[in-house]
């Protein structure tokens, strides 16, 4: 039956974000035990979640009948210690995704619009398309972001400029020296999201100073994470760098209440957590070269990467993963992005990856 329900077009014709696939998922349709499971399709930390979190949530009394601290006032200014920034520039969400959507609600409406490149990251699509902005999409051929065709793009109507460094499915990078040139060329009414969500990853001399950059652009706002390197995944905190000005209009636009006191007690924990950091950075760049060379043997071609994945071309995603989950291995089909014969592999720990190439 038709439902009398009238949706306005943009939200009727926005696509779900579609995840993952869970493990208990897999283990019911395969019949393999769940912990035989392995999940690479997530870009979850396969060390698990900083020791140091762990041991701040189990020494913490939070009490759950009480609302935590909507500011999250002691993790602000944890962060704001850990990049040397004022409290009053950090804006916390329910992962960066939730502050890009923050960011989304605070600049754009119908008749503005944004631009970004082919393949950002799908949470972004839809979180303009859910306020009935237009998009200009900047073809992206060789995996990376295109500064000058993103330059070219914005045009009166924008007012926001979306960049994923490293990107994500791509894991590719920008040069940093370029990336501030272009920030120095966008106008200042233009507002350029900037988002670090694998900048743990990246190495050294890839990585540009973006804290730099915010206190040079009024109009900038880094995101970062703790899900994918602190392993905090479960716990959904992320948050944004911008100056005072744009930043006390985000935190209008904020949901309160969004993240839990044990979020807030073990990212201030993880912050802390340097070793696991470099650990989980070690072991991915040496399971990342692994299974770079694993999948290249058997005459797959691999995107280069600077996160704690790869994106690979299979000949059929879809079919490809569906093989694999029959032998207990979750990867990510990628055709929402237009990457039909592509999928996205996690860097698991060295025996997941093994079992992988074995599997193939």
């Amino acid at each position: 039956m038709n439902s009398p329900i009238s949706y306005p077009a943009h939200v009727a014709a926005l696509k779900p974000y579609v995840p993952g696939l869970p493990i208990s998922a897999v283990a019911a349709r395969s019949g393999i035990a769940e912990d035989r499971i392995v999940k690479l399709a997530s870009n979850e930390n396969p060390l698990g979640a900083s020791p140091k979190a762990l041991a701040a949530l189990s020494r913490a009394a939070i009490d759950l009948s009480r609302y935590p601290d909507s500011d999250c006032a002691a993790l602000s200014d944890a962060i704001a210690a850990f990049h040397d920034v004022p409290r009053d520039w950090i804006v916390m969400g329910a992962g960066s995704e939730s502050v890009l959507g923050n960011l989304a609600s605070t600049l754009l409406q119908p008749g503005r619009s944004t631009a970004y490149s082919q393949y950002s990251f799908q949470a972004y699509v839809n979180a303009a398309q859910k306020l009935g902005a237009t998009s200009t999409v900047v073809p992206s051929p060789d995996f990376r972001v295109d500064l000058e065709g993103l330059a070219d793009a914005i045009h009166p109507s924008t007012a926001l400029v979306y960049i994923a460094n490293p990107g994500n499915p791509t894991g590719t990078v920008v040069d940093p020296d370029a990336l501030g040139a272009f920030l120095d060329r966008v106008p200042a009414h233009v507002v350029v999201l900037l988002d670090e969500a694998y900048f743990e990853f990246m190495p050294a001399d890839l990585r540009g100073d973006s804290v730099a950059w915010v206190r040079r652009h009024p109009n900038l706002v880094v995101t970062r994470t703790f899900s994918k390197a602190y392993g905090l995944a479960g716990l959904r905190i992320g948050y944004g760098i911008a100056q005072s000005g744009l930043s006390e209009v985000m935190r209008r636009v904020r949901s309160p209440f969004t993240i839990s006191d044990a979020a807030q007690v073990a990212a201030i924990a993880a912050l802390d957590d340097v070793e696991f950091i470099e650990q989980t950075v070690a072991m991915t760049d040496q399971g990342r070269s692994a299974l770079i060379s694993g999948l290249g043997a058997k005459g797959y071609r691999c995107i280069g990467s600077h996160t704690n994945f790869i994106l690979a071309d299979v000949g059929g995603g879809a079919q490809f993963a569906s093989r694999l989950e029959k032998h207990g291995l979750i990867v990510r089909p990628v055709t929402a992005y237009g990457l039909a014969d592509w999928v996205r592999i996690s860097i698991g720990t060295p025996a997941e990856i093994d079992r992988m190439l074995a599997v193939l």
